[in-house]
């Protein structure tokens, strides 16, 4: 299965458990990785047959930047499913990173990431 990605999309989102995270924000990062069959789009220089990378950036955004949960695990899957409903999608791979969550220690960044198949 052919795959497209995107590496390390940038966000600014206000969720979280602590009221902090609620009221401040912060930002989160986000990886896809689609999986489905390129060759037709390949073939035939149609854009239709493929994902519109465009179309999913702003369908991430808008989630991560307009809606409010209190965990990424719930945000990962909300931005799996709006992208399988919307995409030619077999199954994708959410990765969420959060690199200044609120708990102390030495860490470079606490995430998650889930993969979930057209159903």
């Amino acid at each position: 299965m052919d795959k497209i990605f995107f590496n390390k999309m940038a966000f600014y989102g206000y969720h979280g458990v602590y009221e902090e995270e609620n009221r401040l924000g912060q930002r989160f990062y986000v990886d896809l990785e689609m999986r489905l069959d390129l060759k037709p789009a390949a073939q035939t220089d149609h854009l239709n047959l493929t994902v519109d990378y465009g179309q999913v950036y702003e369908m991430v955004k808008h989630e991560v930047e307009n809606s409010r949960v209190q965990l990424i695990e719930t945000l990962a899957e909300n931005i799996a499913q709006k992208l399988l409903a919307n995409f030619p999608i077999k199954e994708i791979l959410v990765r969420v990173t959060k690199p200044d969550p609120p708990i102390p220690g030495y860490y470079d960044s606490v995430g998650v990431e889930i993969i979930r198949s057209q159903g």
